[in-house]
């Protein structure tokens, strides 16, 4: 049996300009350029640059009483007038000659697989070998690891490449790897790591005796687990070495690098990129000055010669034929879109503005000196709250968004953190907290480092009601190992 029924529902639906303002907010300074740039190819009617007063005066004049401009989705003077300054800049980018200006640091150089690939060709080595090495090296992560297995690489290269192949081979062109610069680099673990980083110190001193290097080596070739896990006393023990024996052996290990690539793969170096800042905020005399990166973002406009074909359809609509018609509907189309991007672009400026003013009036005792210890507690609820913006709205501004400050670059999201309070009432944040964490285990005795419990019993000494777990859980964010793993000998 078929029952009619007659129900109403209220659906919310996002209009293609907040669909393309929502995106345009999430995009940060250094790609909103390139987004720019794809829109203004791809919408032959947007161009950069700015109308000139006059075109604008002139337009105005050029009415046509006769055309009904009720009929159409738009008039041509929505795409004129109100585009005659397009200052979504927002004020952002008036640079005078005698402004100061102020460069912007970036990083530049080789890639970490670049540098591992010019190595290779200073190896002499077949055509065949040239491929499977090559292989090899895309296939050792940004830490200097190869971490795939062996064999599922020669089946890889079996099917990508046609070229036949076994572990042992690979094996041997990775001990050529091996070789290269960073030392330890194609590694498939930590220890191996380690002992390659070893074998190239006591390499460089071309045999010459060296007795704790020899000794570092036997403890990570051998007794790797009881390292890890600092059961010193079994080190000792199984060795027959002395404290002191030990402890340089030690320090030696201690100054390798667990991660061979991070010189190359850091944020500011992986791939020769670079962060752009999204704002600029000065410290001139005491004033927090703030204003959007806009150096490289072009002033936009509708084309002339588009409009002056929107202008002469106007003024002669019953002339044309129908291609002509569907050419004209194909211009209003592009001056649709094109004025929606404009005025997107304006919202998104305004947008980003009044967030970061937001940000830096609730944070302002912080960037006024950069004391980490003055960052109030602050969730994207508070920043919604004095913007009248949605949470969402303030989480894509926020999203991938840097600021350049006095005392360096920082990502948005570094400002925001949970708040607690202290056993006299006044809150403050979870940062603030961590930093006295960090100073607490940097005084620490290395020989009886305080545990978790110990540290949660200091913290309360000094007025911050913390549990336990809490510190266990603040320590593992600061990448700190556990008491026993920070007592040394």
């Amino acid at each position: 049996m078929l029952n009619q029924r007659l129900q109403q529902k209220l659906i919310q639906k996002l209009s293609p300009q907040q669909i393309q303002l929502i995106k345009l907010l999430e995009v940060p300074a250094i790609q909103l350029e390139q987004r720019i740039k794809k829109e203004i190819e791809e919408n032959p009617v947007l161009e950069e640059g700015r109308e000139e007063d006059d075109m604008y005066e002139e337009q105005n004049d050029n009415d046509d009483d006769e055309y009904d401009s009720s009929q159409d989705e738009f008039t041509l003077e929505d795409y004129i007038q109100d585009d005659e300054t397009p200052n979504y800049k927002l004020s952002a980018n008036n640079y005078s000659a005698d402004d100061r200006k102020v460069d912007i640091p970036y990083s530049t150089g080789t890639s970490f697989h670049e540098h591992l690939k010019q190595q290779l060709g200073l190896r002499i080595l077949s055509s065949e070998k040239q491929i499977l090495a090559d292989y090899l090296i895309g296939n050792i992560d940004e830490d200097g690891y190869l971490r795939r297995d062996v064999e599922a690489i020669a089946n890889d290269i079996a099917f990508s490449q046609n070229i036949i192949t076994d572990e042992k081979e690979l094996l041997d062109i990775l001990e050529i790897i091996h070789d290269f610069d960073p030392p330890g680099v194609g590694a498939r673990d930590l220890q191996e790591s380690l002992a390659l980083q070893l074998k190239h110190k006591i390499k460089i001193l071309n045999g010459e005796e060296n007795l704790y290097l020899k000794l570092a080596n036997k403890i990570i070739s051998n007794f790797f687990i009881e390292f890890t896990k600092k059961h010193y006393d079994k080190i000792i023990q199984k060795l027959n070495l002395s404290d002191e024996d030990l402890k340089n052996a030690i320090e030696i290990i201690l100054k390798l690098n667990p991660k061979p690539g991070s010189a190359y793969s850091n944020p500011l170096n992986r791939n020769s990129q670079h962060i752009t800042p999204d704002f600029l905020l000065e410290n001139i005399d005491g004033e927090l000055i703030l204003s959007l990166n806009s150096k490289n973002i072009p002033e936009l406009k509708v084309s002339r010669t588009y409009a002056n074909m929107l202008e002469s359809y106007h003024s002669q609509k019953d002339k044309h034929s129908k291609h002509e018609k569907e050419a004209i509907s194909f211009v209003k189309q592009k001056l649709d879109s094109a004025k929606w991007f404009i005025d997107a672009i304006k919202q998104r400026q305004n947008t980003l503005m009044h967030t970061m003013e937001a940000i830096v009036q609730y944070q302002n005792a912080y960037f006024s000196d950069g004391d980490e210890t003055k960052l109030r507690p602050m969730i994207l609820k508070d920043i919604a709250e004095k913007t009248n913006l949605d949470i969402s709205t303030i989480s894509r501004v926020v999203n991938s968004k840097y600021v350049q400050t006095h005392f360096g670059i920082f990502a948005l999201k570094y400002f925001f953190s949970e708040g607690m309070q202290t056993d006299t009432g006044e809150e403050v944040s979870t940062r603030e907290i961590k930093k006295i964490l960090q100073e607490c285990i940097g005084s620490e005795s290395n020989k009886k480092p305080l545990t978790d419990e110990k540290l949660a019993e200091v913290l309360q000494e000094k007025g911050y009601q913390i549990a336990r777990r809490t510190v266990a859980k603040y320590r593992e964010q600061l990448n700190i190992p556990v008491a026993r793993m920070r007592k040394t000998l």
